[in-house]
């Protein structure tokens, strides 16, 4: 396997390397692991439509797309006023 330079402030590195030594972990293995952990944005809405999908099975629960919106909207405002955004 071939290594990547990634450039980051040297705060973030430095905060990232006492997390990974907190760990056991040497910096490039701990985000190696934190790679494999995250999703990617088209891995996220794969899950989300999977979750539609058997919520809709389970209870019939299939909300419309200006449903969703809305309701996404709600959780946007409620966490807004919540974390004080």
């Amino acid at each position: 396997m071939t290594d990547a330079n990634i450039r980051i402030p040297e705060e973030a590195k430095d905060r990232l390397a006492a997390i990974a030594a907190g760990e056991g972990l040497s910096l490039r293995a701990y985000l190696a692991r934190l790679a494999e952990t995250l999703l990617t944005p088209e891995e996220r809405a794969a899950r989300a439509e999977q979750a539609r999908i058997a919520l809709r099975e389970w209870n019939g629960y299939a909300p419309s797309a200006d449903e969703r919106r809305d309701l996404d909207a709600e959780l946007d405002r409620r966490l807004a006023r919540v974390t004080g955004r």
